[in-house]
């Protein structure tokens, strides 16, 4: 849910105190069993009210656009799920506990909205919350308290009964830890299941709470799982992962979390801002091409039925929804980043491979790579543009001149298919030292950035469990990082992914954790063997303090 229309800005404070005490302390999220219920093969791709209408909706809205999508061939390229947002229910169940639709809103009420919908080969999506008030209700801009708390399974069948295919299920509450919610955003998985209606599910963690979107793969629990907090008309609001995001700052945070991206369970960076007039067209463009390279859902968020001719041409741009919708289902994985220019790259089904060279500065640079580095072998390949689609030729260079915020897409295709040089996630281990035995240790499943690693009781916690993915190393969403240019006796530290090489992290033959930028190693501070000792950088020696066994 976006709550930049109801005037409410919840600060570093409340996102700070939301966490409650001992909610992750020394805790593992329950393990939910998987998710299999057959859709979203490839991202989910559509339009949802909320961008660009929050609560101002009704059936007549509903239906003229679903017109649009038909008419202005969007519905042909995928654009097919049709999501009412918040506001769409009556703010009173019926005697029976039943939710309804507004019968103001929408008088011919909520199945004939969904035969509509059907009836033009679309599909009808609808916005509910697993506490007791939705987010416009939390926020007193919409009456009633019609969250679907103890009515799982009584909501489950009323969506089934209206045909409805597409479940957008919200948290909007700072209640809760990221257990409760696991428990809780599963309770209307097996709820919409039960039914035997095929049902997208796609969920939220994020809104009004702490920020537990990143810190595991929900791909247990959902199809579709938003990673950042609401995504806001900007290209850059300067939040790490806060209220609210702009395009660029939702890319950082969602980047690094490519290993959880498979058919049937997506990466989520929030609707699209496209075509609502907060960015110029270099940004929108970046902003569909980076949404289609991270594997994420495509899911319009402007007024269809007015668009000009760049929004369409942007929305519309077959090359890159095919990258998108590749069978194969993989979110781009980074090859290369150095604070400005970031180089992604995503295999695809028949042996190609999009490249997005993605410009995060303010002014034109060149952006390069080699087919190599993205896991082609072979000296002839042909790159087609994704927004001109002008082909060229190449021995093996990848490069571009790039604008301020711009991004431009090649597919590559021609010799073979190595795996990348970026090695693949792992999964998750815990890092022991080999001094004391203790494990590498976030104190108190602080996720603050800046927080200072220890040494602590292996206990098999997430906050001792740290993931690699490529050359980074991550735990409860956050990565292991060395401040820039850091020197012998630096802390080491926890902080946003941003890809950077200070981010980047070599586990050495002799068990030694060396830093890309600085070359330093993680190091027990004065070779202490006690609970609680911090974790520094130091210049490398090999001695046992700086040497780790995985477990």
């Amino acid at each position: 849910m976006n709550r930049n229309t109801r005037g409410r800005r919840w600060g570093s404070a409340l996102a700070a105190g939301i966490l409650l005490a001992g909610a992750l302390v020394g805790l593992r999220a329950p393990t939910a069993q998987a998710l299999d219920n057959g859709v979203a093969r490839t991202p989910p791709m559509g339009w949802n009210s909320w961008n660009s209408f929050g609560c101002n909706i009704n059936e007549a809205l509903i239906r003229q656009t679903a017109d649009a999508i038909v008419s202005s061939g969007m519905r042909d390229l995928g654009y097919n799920y049709v999501v009412v947002d918040d506001c769409w229910f009556n703010p009173n169940r019926d005697s029976s506990g039943n939710i309804q639709g507004d019968p103001g809103r929408f008088p011919s009420g909520m199945k004939a909205l969904g035969d509509y919908l059907h009836a033009r080969n679309l599909k009808f999506g609808l916005y509910q919350v697993p506490v007791d008030k939705t987010c416009a209700q939390y926020f007193g801009s919409y009456p009633g308290a019609t969250g679907s708390r103890g009515h799982e399974v009584q909501d489950a069948r009323q969506f089934a009964a209206w045909g409805v295919d597409f479940l957008k299920y919200d948290w909007c509450s700072p209640e809760g830890s990221i257990n409760d919610q696991v428990t809780t955003f599963a309770k209307m998985r097996d709820a919409l299941a039960a039914t035997g209606r095929p049902i997208v599910y796609s969920i939220n963690s994020n809104s009004i709470h702490a920020k537990t979107g990143p810190q595991r793969n929900w791909g247990d629990v959902a199809n579709m799982w938003r990673t950042t907090e609401d995504i806001t008309n900007a290209w850059d609001t300067g939040q790490s992962n806060g209220y609210p995001m702009g395009i660029q700052n939702i890319i950082n945070v969602t980047v690094p979390l490519a290993s959880y991206a498979r058919p049937g369970g997506f990466n989520d960076p929030d609707m699209m801002e496209i075509g609502r007039g907060g960015m110029n067209d270099t940004e929108m463009r970046s902003h569909f091409a980076m949404w289609a390279i991270m594997a994420s859902p495509l899911i319009a968020g402007n007024d269809v039925r007015n668009m000009n001719a760049a929004t369409q041409t942007i929305l519309k741009n077959a090359n890159l929804i095919a990258i998108n919708q590749d069978s194969l289902g993989l979110q781009g994985t980074q090859v290369s980043f150095d604070g400005t220019r970031r180089v992604l790259a995503k295999r695809l089904a028949n042996g190609d491979v999009a490249v997005a060279l993605f410009n995060q500065g303010g002014s034109t640079t060149t952006i390069s790579t080699t087919a190599a580095a993205i896991g082609k072998s072979g000296s002839s390949f042909t790159l087609v543009d994704a927004w001109t689609g002008g082909t060229s030729s190449s021995s093996g260079t990848i490069s571009a001149s790039v604008p301020a915020h711009g991004t431009v897409v090649y597919r590559v295709s021609g010799g073979g298919t190595t795996p990348p040089t970026t090695p693949p996630p792992t999964t998750s281990s815990a890092y022991a030292s080999a001094a004391s035995g203790r494990c590498l240790d976030v104190p108190n499943s602080n996720t603050t950035n800046g927080t200072q690693p220890v040494i602590w009781d292996c206990n098999g916690a997430a906050n001792q469990r740290w993931t690699r993915s490529g050359q980074a190393l991550q735990a409860l969403g956050k990565c292991l990082d060395a401040p820039l240019n850091a020197t012998a006796g630096a802390k080491a530290q926890l902080w946003d992914c941003n890809g950077g090489t200070n981010q980047q992290w070599t586990v050495n033959a002799n068990g030694t954790i060396s830093n890309t930028q600085s070359g330093l190693c993680l190091d027990v501070n004065n070779n202490g063997t006690a609970n609680g000792t911090t974790v520094i950088l130091w210049t490398c020696t090999g001695a046992a303090n700086q040497r780790w066994s995985q477990r």
